[in-house]
């Protein structure tokens, strides 16, 4: 080790405190960009575990193969595993005391298809032929059709066709019934006799609206052939972006017709379809990635911008007996390699701990409060740690290269003088005439001390800034997101709906349910679709640009919007339009048919894949709009039902009204109001949808009600498991978004407040100076007063515009896949604002506490610290 690499560890030792927070500062950066890495493997592993658990590990299924199709699959070098799977159709269920679930639905799995998806044994075993089969317990629990281990099943299995000539329903299709009860019925395909070898728990892939109780029968590879094909579902061995041509191309290659996609999974393993979203995320995770590394850069940087003002005296002695540009900018690099060789280790483990703990926290809330089955784990991968040690030394060797460039040009005159760091030009240290009339002569001298001292002021406001720039480029980044999830995972705001027919006591027979145990809140209405003409001057713009193309669909000038109109009951109106601050009372005592607008809708653009969220009409409160009946024959005749008057226009939608898509428009009145839209219509009465939305403490303990009181008249479906999903990721999303916000707030205030002590404790003489030439102490307070806000004027100027920028490019990221107006978070921008002052004012005041009580000759004599 050379002298110079000696000189500079010894100088790290005497000058312990800054060594210290240097150290720290690292430690601190290294470890938020390990938490950052570690959080992001951990999250989505986490996604890709609860899908496994819920759906099965597969990545694609070619649909409808034959036996030489399949031996192709499992020799094809990407496939790791392949399961066969069929699904036969339905069957009834004789007995069933569930009116809403009359069917087996029956399919077929192999060996490998019931290792790899989620089926758990309550009693018995799986099914090892083909005249063997495992029942779910809920066939017996909630349909009360009670069947033991060795019995025998004789069923005449077929597809569901609607009377309206629906086909292709499954079990994501609720049963279809009318005012006359059961509106479908089983095209019988083929008849099975099976034995019953074990029950099973209900899968999780059954929804809870799903017509058949699901039975799975074995399926013999040896038996599969042209005329009894089968689905080949295959977990690959890599998931690769390319995985969708790839598939695409084999399956032309071997003549499969269609094929379908594990999409949820993929999507965790980074992998869609939707090139815009990959886009999309790419480009943020840069973002943020770039702002977390500007971020560590300024707290780093900082440590060594001051250690090197500190060290002038010191690199002026050097360079005094010989030391050259090179050896002393090298003493700064080596000073980097010591703090950096004792403060990445200690980051990396740090930011692991810390994600540890957090994890340690969040579970048990995750499993309690959303029933979430898998738990977070601390994944640490070799390319997470790789990411984190890379970023950190390049982060380290920024920021130490200009204060190494920095050293090297300190000559040994100046160093010992000390006069690098302030310039003394009357240019330098001019100011307006108006700071001293305006503030007086404290303001002034202060404004001179600070560009005084330029390099450390300087120094100052960019902590101040990029800690600005941080916490509005993460709170953007937060908000957004979540709005991006909400925006694709849709709005259902209701944990079970029920819907009942028939126009005249639809409601009524409704009322009782929303007695039934566990329900917390209850809205019913009675929906009717019809038609809302529309002024051109007041269609949305998307609206306009179709017209543009096809003018065909306009009326009289005005285009039909296909309106859902919800009457509420009185008391639920009530509630209702005064959590929008709409005043109800006035709404019923006008002569008007008084309606409030749903004006936001979101939709899926067909050509970008876009989700678009945007305004249905750009009308004012005190307009009309017609309503028709809708014409189903598709022509200009059409019934005029009446008119109503646009007294509130809303984003927010009552539970479990869901918004319209494009050409739709959602409206809100009373049920008075409605009876009047309709009148006698007797087409829209005979289409009038009583309906009643439910959020429950125990969502599946309200189904449970539901299905025992064996309701004959009403669908009901338990939408609970959705929002639960919908709910679960903006949760997670919260958490770890706000924690990371909190924990750069931290940084950035223990950033602020390093910076602003240090540069104080280095301007003791200065203030010594000050102090015996007459100034008071209550002049001094004043003159560091406005200091303080003139590092927060300067901050602001600079990080505010910066801040919109950054958000504004993060915005046009998001763009490529969701696309919505651009909204600057005031409140987050006035916190920060106002946080700003404090933060500084409170460093300012906690530097200033230690140096009040030194001696003013001890301190003209200290010309370094």
């Amino acid at each position: 080790m050379n002298i110079i690499n000696k000189l500079t560890i010894r100088h790290l030792k005497e000058n312990k405190r800054r060594t210290l927070v240097t150290i720290i500062g690292v430690i601190i950066s290294v470890a938020m960009i390990t938490a950052v890495a570690t959080l992001g493997v951990s999250f989505l592993n986490l996604m890709i575990r609860e899908d496994i658990s819920q759906n099965g590990e597969w990545h694609v299924n070619y649909k409808n193969v034959n036996a030489e199709q399949i031996e192709a699959i499992e020799r094809d070098k990407a496939t790791e595993k392949v399961m066969l799977s069929r699904d036969l159709g339905y069957a009834h269920l004789p007995n069933s005391k569930n009116l809403n679930k009359p069917y087996l639905f029956v399919k077929e799995y192999d060996p490998a298809a019931f290792e790899q998806f989620p089926i758990e044994v309550s009693e018995g075993r799986l099914p090892q032929a083909e005249n063997e089969v495992v029942i779910s317990e809920e066939i017996e629990n909630n349909a009360g059709v009670k069947y033991k281990i060795g019995d025998q099943l004789t069923l005449d299995i077929g597809n569901r066709v609607g009377n309206g000539g629906e086909a292709g329903l499954d079990q994501t299709n609720g049963l279809i019934k009318n005012e006359n009860g059961i509106a479908e019925e089983l095209k019988i395909t083929s008849t099975k006799t099976l034995t019953i070898v074990g029950t099973i728990k209900r899968p999780p892939w059954e929804y809870s609206w799903a017509p058949g109780y699901t039975i799975i029968s074995y399926i013999d590879k040896s038996l599969v052939s042209n005329a009894k094909k089968a689905n080949a579902i295959v977990m690959l061995k890599k998931v690769k972006g390319s995985i969708f041509e790839s598939t695409k191309e084999f399956a032309e290659k071997q003549n499969i017709e269609s094929i379908g996609y594990n999409s949820e999974l993929l999507r965790y393993y980074g992998v869609t379809k939707n090139d815009n979203l990959r886009v999309t995320l790419f480009s943020l995770l840069g973002i943020i990635m770039i702002v977390i590394i500007v971020g560590s850069v300024a707290l780093i940087y900082n440590a060594f911008a001051i250690s090197v003002s500190e060290r002038s005296r010191h690199l002026g002695m050097l360079a005094s007996v010989g030391a050259t540009k090179k050896q002393k900018r090298n003493s700064v690099f080596f000073e980097g390699v010591i703090i950096g060789a004792i403060s990445i280790p200690i980051g990396l483990l740090s930011g692991i701990g810390g994600i540890a703990v957090t994890f340690s926290f969040i579970n048990s809330y995750l499993q309690g409060a959303l029933n979430v089955s898998e738990k977070l784990e601390v994944i640490v991968t070799p390319g997470s740690i790789m990411v984190a040690c890379v970023v950190s030394v390049v982060t380290i060797f920024i920021s130490t290269f200009y204060p190494a460039k920095k050293a090297s040009k300190v000559s040994a005159i100046d160093a010992l003088r000390q006069t690098q760091d302030i310039k003394l030009t009357g240019k330098a240290v001019k100011t307006s005439r108006f700071v001293r009339k305006l503030f007086g002569i404290e303001a002034e001298i202060g404004l001179k001390n600070l560009k005084r001292n330029k390099r450390r002021y300087q120094a100052t406001v960019f902590s101040l800034v990029i800690s600005i720039v941080l916490f509005l480029a993460v709170s953007f980044f937060t908000e957004n997101i979540k709005k991006s999830l909400e925006l694709s995972q849709g709005d259902i705001t209701s944990d079970i709906q029920v819907y009942g027919y028939g126009s005249e006591n639809g409601l009524k027979e409704l009322e009782p349910l929303t007695k039934v145990d566990y329900v917390t809140e209850s809205v019913m209405a009675n929906e009717v679709l019809v038609n809302a003409m529309v002024d051109l001057d007041f269609a949305s713009n998307e609206i306009l640009e179709l017209v543009k193309e096809d003018d065909s669909a306009l009326i009289d000038g005005k285009y039909p919007y296909f309106a859902s109109i919800y009457g509420l009951e009185k008391d639920s109106f009530r509630e209702y339009a005064t959590s929008i601050g709409v005043d109800s009372e006035k709404l019923e005592q006008s002569k008007q048919n008084s309606a409030i607008i749903i004006e936001e809708i979101k939709y899926e653009d067909a050509e970008s894949g876009k989700v678009i969220e945007t305004k249905t009409i750009n009308a004012d409160i005190g307009q009309k709009l017609d309503i028709y009946a809708i014409n189903y024959e598709d022509t200009e005749d059409r019934e005029f039902l009446n008119s109503v008057e646009i007294a509130a226009l809303t984003n927010q939608a009552p539970i479990g009204i869901q918004k319209a898509s494009l050409g739709g428009i959602t409206i809100i009145v009373q049920q008075e109001t409605l009876n009047k839209l309709v009148g006698s219509n007797k087409q829209t009465l005979s289409e009038m949808q009583p309906i009643l939305f439910m959020n429950s403490s125990d969502p599946l303990g309200t189904q449970k009600v539901l299905d025992e009181m064996n309701l004959a008249n009403v669908d009901i479906f338990n939408v609970h498991e959705r929002r639960q999903e919908q709910e679960q990721m903006v949760l997670l999303l919260s958490v770890f978004t706000y924690g990371f916000i909190t924990l750069i707030s931290l940084i950035s205030i223990a950033n602020i407040f390093n910076t602003i002590s240090t540069s104080i404790s280095l301007r003791k003489r200065e203030f010594a100076m000050l102090r015996s030439v007459g100034m008071t102490p209550k002049g001094f307070n004043k003159m560091i007063n406005y200091e303080s806000i003139f590092y927060g004027i300067k901050s602001l100027t600079y990080g505010l515009p910066i801040s919109f920028i950054i958000m504004y490019l993060m915005y046009l990221g998001l763009k490529q896949t969701f696309e919505y107006g651009f909204v600057v978070p005031w409140l987050s921008v006035a916190f920060s604002i106002v946080i700003i002052f404090i933060i500084v004012g409170l460093a300012m005041f906690y530097s200033i506490q230690k140096i009040k009580k030194d001696n003013i000759i001890d301190g003209l004599k200290q010309e370094s610290v």
